[in-house]
């Protein structure tokens, strides 16, 4: 095969098909076009261009979340590689393997005024499990063994133990379009086995009956990919009549006996049922939790155990309760647990209250919900429930995620969101990029401020009719209307909840979009029934509410009796 002469570039390329990398995006460069070429000449590689580097690696987050698979990106030297820092963390607490390859110059030619040149090979140390910095020559003694090595050692750092992503920082020296032969394929590859973790049986049962009924049981899960294996190990766990599940909308865990809507009941606890409902143990799984209601609740509380459940990078304290770490899958672990529970058989209706709880905060919801004026609570009751069966749904940060929160999204195929930052920066690259890993429709629910941050997306080539777009128009920043540290300062508007200039209708044309809008409850029915109809491009629905009344209805929403 003729490509780049660069033998590094050539391994690296052997290496990442080995080890199941089928997806790469590139951004152009001129440092970075011996990769490049090593890359885009295989054809069992897909190569995807998309120019923003910020971009590009937010939707090659969103290709690895949703295809569970491992995924690189390749960008040029010098601030190039700076622009992949925020997906990059995002994927270091989402655990996603992203693979990050950054072409660099020579070390001799770093901080000598050259172009493009900065110190790159340690630059996303605190968010990347792994880093290696490649020599520009590998025809020293044991050269091709040190890099082949090095790659072999990142590349299976990404996908084992806690995933994450790993930085393989590759120099390259002129001419950068020098082509040669090779023979694909024979570069060594290193495997690795790595065994499924169980406890001992009587291990298990030792924990179980620590936990056994009476003691209250509170298990919650944070955002996590959809797996049926805990899916049905915490189904088993909710039948007990001691433990009460809570799961978040992106949790992607679904059961008539959980407790899917947290904020929604916990809001409407008494103080006395509060103290009443306080669990002995509490376990978690998953990452990090969107509802502040519970964890303030339980930060307050006094003499409880917390589990945390899960591959941690370090010790997760979250509720300065913790004094068991479970470092084991979670669907092993619980499914483990719910087994030795099976025989302790005493009374509880600790799971029983709490059921009936949500369903009553649930009747409150609906009332409330039929009574509220036009505003963002308005909007998200008719869209949630509205929201064909098959689609997936992605939420910005903001708002979005959290009026998803409250509604019921049991019957959505899929909901994600970049919640292991929480940035609201590549909320709308990271739907793109799970939007081309998934043969059905992809919904980003957005807000103004988040869609204004990352308009890169809408220009990409990767856009197809499967993408579609609703972006909830409040005037910029409806969150900070609503959360205490900023809603009551007299720079409210100045600073935080600032607006935006967001030409929708025009970005639509220009970029190819269906564009339709709603700026009332009547309108929002008709535009969305188009939106869903919309089959032949991509759809952007514009939804206008007033953003002052949007913050006192939601106010109101967690006051009610």
């Amino acid at each position: 095969m003729l490509t780049t002469d660069k033998h590094s570039c050539n391994i690296l390329a052997d290496l990442l098909v080995a080890h199941g990398v089928r997806h790469v995006v590139l951004s152009p460069g001129s440092r970075n076009a011996p990769l490049v070429l090593a890359l885009s000449r295989r054809e069992d590689l897909q190569t995807d261009v998309v120019i923003d580097e910020r971009s590009a690696a937010f939707i090659a987050l969103g290709m690895s979340i949703q295809s569970g698979e491992p995924v690189a990106i390749v960008c040029t030297s010098g601030s190039a590689l700076l622009n992949y820092a925020p997906a990059v963390a995002e994927a270091f607490y989402r655990c996603a393997p992203l693979i990050i390859i950054s072409a660099d110059r020579p070390e001799e030619w770093i901080d000598q005024d050259d172009s493009q040149t900065i110190w790159q090979q340690n630059a996303l140390a605190p968010y990347v499990k792994r880093s290696c910095d490649i020599p520009a020559h590998t025809d020293f003694p044991n050269g091709k063994w040190v890099c082949n090595r090095l790659i072999n050692d990142l590349l299976l750092e990404a996908v084992n133990g806690r995933r994450g992503p790993v930085h393989i920082n590759i120099r390259l020296d002129a001419p950068l379009n020098k082509l040669a032969d090779y023979a694909e394929n024979a570069s060594r590859v290193i495997r690795m086995v790595s065994p499924s973790v169980e406890l001992p049986t009587a291990e298990a049962r030792k924990i179980g009956e620590s936990i056994a009924s009476p003691r209250k049981v509170l298990i919650i899960v944070g955002f996590h990919e959809p797996d049926e294996k805990l899916n049905r190990a915490l189904a088993k766990l909710a039948k007990l009549p001691n433990v009460a599940v809570m799961t978040e909308t992106i949790a992607n865990l679904h059961s008539p006996l959980f407790i899917n809507r947290i904020d929604s009941t916990l809001c409407r606890l008494s103080n006395s049922e509060r103290q009443e409902l306080a669990p002995d143990v509490v376990i978690t799984a998953g990452g990090a939790l969107v509802s502040r209601f519970v964890k303030d609740w339980l930060r307050q509380l006094d003499n409880v155990e917390h589990w945390h459940v899960g591959l941690s990078h370090t010790t997760i304290d979250c509720f300065k309760h913790l004094s068991l770490r479970v470092e084991m899958r979670p669907a092993i672990f619980l499914r483990q647990l719910a087994s030795a529970l099976q025989i302790f058989k005493n009374p509880s209706n600790y799971a029983a209250r709490w059921r009936d709880l949500a369903a009553k905060a649930d009747i409150l919801h609906q009332s409330y919900l039929k009574k509220a004026p036009w505003s963002d609570m308005k909007a998200f009751g008719y869209l949630i429930p509205n929201i064909p069966a098959r689609w997936n749904l992605q939420l910005s940060n903001g708002t979005p995620i959290r009026y998803a929160q409250l509604m019921d999204c049991n019957h959505l195929h899929r909901c994600d969101c970049n919640r292991g930052v929480s940035g609201i920066d590549g909320c709308s690259s990271t739907a793109l990029g799970a939007s081309t890993m998934y043969s059905g429709t992809t919904l980003l629910i957005t807000g103004d401020m988040s869609c204004q941050y990352d308009l890169a997306a809408l220009s990409s080539m990767l856009v197809t009719p499967k993408f579609k777009i609703i972006v909830i128009c409040n005037e910029g920043g409806g969150i900070f209307r609503f959360i205490p540290s900023t809603s009551s300062l007299p720079e409210l508007e100045k600073y935080f909840a600032v607006g935006t200039r967001l030409p929708l209708r025009q970005l639509a044309d220009g970029y190819g979009f269906h564009y339709g809008e709603a700026h009332d409850f009547e309108e929002l029915k008709r535009a969305f029934a188009e939106f869903v109809s919309v089959n032949d491009r991509p759809a952007i629905l514009a939804v206008f509410t007033p953003p002052v009344e949007s913050a006192e209805v939601l106010k109101q929403y967690f006051q009610q009796p």
